[in-house]
Formats: C-alpha cells, sequence, structure tokens
C-alpha cells in the first residue's frame, strides 16, 4: 500500500471511530452492511448511520427517566425493517445494563428471519421478532401487557396510526414516531374535494393534487398530536435530523403525563369536521 492509500485510510478510520458511539460493536455494523467488510462507511449508510444515532440520542435520554435509569425497559419498535434501531438501541444501552427487552415488529417475513438469525449469532438474548403488522401488535400474546417505550421509524402510511393505538393500549410511557408516507387523509380529502371547494375557500389549499398531498401529510401529523393530547400525553414536535439526510424528518416525541387534554380533543373533533373527515372520529381517532 503506498503513502497515498495508508493517508486515505489513516483518514477514513479517523473518520469512522469520531461518528461511531462509544462501546459500539463493530461486526454489528458489518453485519447489519452498515459498515463494508473493511469496516469502511460509504455514503448511504453514513446517513443511516446519522439518521439512526440521532433517535438513538432522543430514546436514550427518555429510558434514563424510567425506574432504575431504563435497566429493566421493554421497548416495541414498529415496521422495524431491518431493525438497525433495534440493534443499536440494544448494542449501546439494553446489552450493558444485563436487562431489559426490545421487540422489533415487521410484516416482511424474510427480515424478521435475518433479525433472529442475527440476534443468534450476536448472543442479543433479549430481543424478540414479530412477523405481524402494527394493527395486530396490540392484541399479540408474545407481547407484555405494558410496553414503555413504543417506537416507529418510517412506518408506512397508517402504520404510525397502529403504532399509537398499540401504545394507547400497552400504556406506553413514551413513544417516539417518524412518519413516513401518509395517504388516508389525503385520499378523503380528494373525495371530498368538490364539495369542499363550494363550501369552502380553505379547499383551495388542497385544490391541486401535489398540495393535497402535502396537507394531507401535514394535517395528518397534527391531528395525531391532538390525539395523543387528548390521551394524556404531552407532545413535542422537531426534526429528527438535517433535510439533507432525509425527507422523512419530522420527529414526533409524546411523554404520558395521564392528564387528558378536553381542549385537545376538541380541536381535533373542529379539524376534522373543518375538512370533512368527521368518518375518521370512528375508524381513526376514536375517544372512548
Amino acid at each position: 500500500m503506498n503513502g497515498k492509500a495508508v493517508a486515505k485510510a489513516s483518514k477514513a478510520e479517523a473518520e469512522l471511530q469520531e461518528l461511531l458511539r462509544p462501546g459500539q460493536s463493530i461486526e454489528l455494523l458489518k453485519a447489519l452492511h452498515i459498515l463494508t467488510r473493511e469496516g469502511r462507511l460509504n455514503q448511504d449508510s453514513r446517513r443511516k448511520l446519522k439518521q439512526v444515532y440521532h433517535l438513538f440520542q432522543f430514546i436514550e435520554k427518555l429510558l434514563l427517566e424510567l425506574p432504575e435509569e431504563g435497566a429493566h425497559a421493554s421497548l416495541a419498535d414498529h415496521g422495524a425493517g431491518k431493525s438497525y434501531l433495534g440493534f443499536i438501541l440494544y448494542d449501546l444501552f439494553f446489552g450493558p445494563r444485563g436487562g431489559g427487552r426490545v421487540y422489533g415488529i415487521e410484516t416482511r417475513a424474510d427480515l424478521v428471519d435475518k433479525s433472529r438469525a442475527l440476534a443468534k449469532q450476536l448472543g442479543f438474548d433479549r430481543m424478540a421478532f414479530l412477523n405481524i403488522s402494527a394493527a395486530e401488535s396490540a392484541d399479540a400474546a408474545e407481547l407484555p401487557l405494558q410496553i414503555d417505550v413504543v417506537t416507529a421509524l418510517h412506518a408506512c402510511d397508517t402504520a404510525t396510526d397502529d403504532a399509537i393505538a398499540f401504545g394507547l393500549a400497552k400504556q406506553a410511557r413514551f413513544m417516539v414516531l417518524v412518519p413516513c408516507c401518509q395517504a388516508e387523509v389525503a385520499a378523503c380529502l380528494r373525495q371530498t374535494k368538490a364539495l369542499a371547494l363550494t363550501r369552502t375557500p380553505l379547499a383551495e389549499l388542497w385544490r391541486h393534487p401535489l398540495h393535497t398531498r402535502e396537507i394531507g401529510s401535514q394535517l395528518t401529523n397534527v391531528l395525531r398530536c391532538l390525539y395523543l393530547e387528548a390521551h394524556g400525553y404531552q407532545v413535542t414536535v422537531t426534526e429528527l435530523v438535517g433535510w439533507e439526510h432525509s425527507l422523512k424528518n419530522e420527529l414526533i416525541i409524546a411523554r404520558r403525563t395521564g392528564q387528558r387534554k378536553a381542549s385537545a380533543a376538541a380541536r381535533l373533533k373542529e379539524l376534522l369536521a373543518q375538512f370533512g373527515l368527521a368518518s375518521m372520529l370512528e375508524t381513526r381517532f376514536p375517544m372512548g
């Protein structure tokens, strides 16, 4: 290896060590294909790792608020995919504490099988992976009656709503959500567009198809936040990472207080009525 190659390799190694969190398993990152076999990062994996680390920082702070600083916490990750988040949480938080459990919930059987095999290979024996949907998970016998933390990173469309319903059913102390594509509200707006245009000038906000999609996405997350507040959660909305890393960037953090906000429930109902979505009170945002 010539001098330039050595210098380049040394620089890459230094950048990697600067990025990695203390205690992070290199072998895990290789197994997840975040690092190459040579232990290097490419541009895509760098972006992915930064995003997961950002989310880890938020979740770690919440876990530390739990009894015994989260030593025996339970966490359910919806739409887990390849379980980058779950594995890194276990490696950096749950593993060193010798307690707690991580549950990955994913509909794609091949990804569940791979995650189970990797957890066994690494000795991550307090990780479990369920091949079910977020909608089915609340009634799954494999899951405990109560879950401390619910996460959903880019769970598509209504899977985020199903994760919220799961969190409510399990009396989750915290929910950490990064919504992905949202089509349900936009589809409803599209169906009632002609009537809405005759009724209110606000309908101009979603007259054009592109605006329908954008307003539908924005409105969906506003409704989710009000729904959480109405069910006894304090809600914070922020950015996950810089826009250069991800367009699906909204991070919703819900902290259970047990104090239901009647004003949030009223605003939710008013918004649904204003946008012609009142039927969603029964299907998506029940107040029972």
